[in-house]
Parts: C-alpha cells; sequence; structure tokens
C-alpha cells in the first residue's frame, strides 16, 4: 500500500481532478468555518480562549483530507489557499487576515511533515502526529492576533494542550475515519486512495 517512489514537491503533479476535489473540500470548509466562527464567539465570550479551542480541529481538517486523499505534494497547501480565499468570500468573523494566516500556518507544518514522509505514510500514527503537530505555530500566532497573550501562563499551557488534543483528535483521527470510509467508494477511486485501498485488498 506504501510502495509508490518519492515524490518531489511540485503542483504540476496535481490533476484536474485533483483540483476539483480541492476546491470543494475548500468549499465545504468555507461554508463550515463561517458558522464555527460565531460559534466560537460565543464560545470565547462564555469560557475564553480553553472553551474555543476544543473546536480548533474542525477548522483545520480539510487540507489534511485533501492530502489523505490525494497523497501528492501541495495538495494541503493549495487545499488550505482555496479554504482562506473562499472564507474571505463568504465572510469570517474573525477578519480575511485571520482566514490567511490560519491556512498559512497549517499548510506550513503539514507539508513538510509529509515531505519528510515522502507522502507514503498515512497510518493511525502519522495521522494523530500530523494533526497534533499542526496546533502550535498558529496557537502562537492567534495569541498575539487575538490578544491571548495577555493571558496568565497557566491558562495558555491548558489552552494549548487542548487545541493540540482537538488537533489530534477532530483532525487527525476525524481525517482517519472520514478517509477511510471512502476509501471503497467510487467517489475516490480516480485518487491515490481508492487505488492503495484496491492495491491493498488485491
Amino acid at each position: 500500500m506504501q510502495h509508490r517512489p518519492a515524490e518531489r514537491f511540485s503542483l504540476r503533479s496535481l490533476t484536474l481532478s485533483e483540483w476539483v476535489l480541492m476546491a470543494l473540500l475548500a468549499a465545504a470548509n468555507g461554508v463550515l468555518t463561517s458558522g464555527l466562527s460565531w460559534v466560537n464567539k460565543l464560545l470565547h465570550s462564555m469560557g475564553g480562549p480553553m472553551l474555543t479551542s476544543s473546536l480548533v480541529g474542525l477548522y483545520m481538517i480539510y487540507g489534511l483530507l485533501a492530502m489523505y486523499i490525494i497523497r501528492k505534494p501541495g495538495a494541503a497547501l493549495m487545499t488550505y489557499a482555496l479554504g482562506a480565499c473562499i472564507q474571505i468570500l463568504v465572510g469570517t468573523a474573525y477578519g480575511a487576515w485571520s482566514a490567511i494566516a490560519a491556512a498559512a500556518c497549517y499548510a506550513i507544518v503539514i507539508e513538510p511533515i509529509f515531505y519528510l514522509f515522502h507522502y507514503r505514510h498515512y497510518n493511525w500514527g502519522a495521522m494523530l502526529f500530523v494533526g497534533t503537530a499542526a496546533v502550535p505555530l498558529w496557537f502562537v500566532v492567534s495569541a498575539f492576533m487575538f490578544g491571548y497573550i495577555q493571558y496568565e501562563s497557566w491558562v495558555l499551557i491548558v489552552t494549548l494542550l487542548i487545541r493540540c488534543l482537538s488537533g489530534m483528535l477532530l483532525c487527525g483521527a476525524l481525517t482517519k475515519v472520514i478517509g477511510d470510509r471512502l476509501a471503497p467508494t467510487r467517489a475516490v477511486r480516480p485518487f491515490a486512495l481508492g487505488r492503495d485501498y484496491r492495491e491493498h485488498q488485491g
């Protein structure tokens, strides 16, 4: 299931069908996060950054899911870029720059990790690790952007731990669950996930 040669980073390897899939995932995320951002603001008013941190993984899942299905260099990067553009068009409670910064932070972490994995490793350990690792950079940026840095140290530490747990479960684990459910379906037959599933079954 993981015998393909390592791929060099090149967006030219992405096919039209893969671009369409990335756009669909980005569009779905734009709708989801435009609603979640208002929920997040409500949660923040009730429990500060710790309560809002419980949903962080959902904001990241679309790019990681694209990578899980497509398994090519640039899949996460371009999906996050498209997602940020769509969030700006749809509207977000936190403003355009937050959408751009968040997408950049996720992509900057996730793409290099899969590059080091040679775009071959998508087991549970890898997905949980990536979901967790994608959190800290955006946490630091958002702490300064939204003023979380003014909170006490223990609040920031607990908030980061909650975010990492959310990233691990609602991004890493949920991506794995959704991807594995999609693997045997016709919807992903043209993509690497579908091909790997058929090779493994054969």
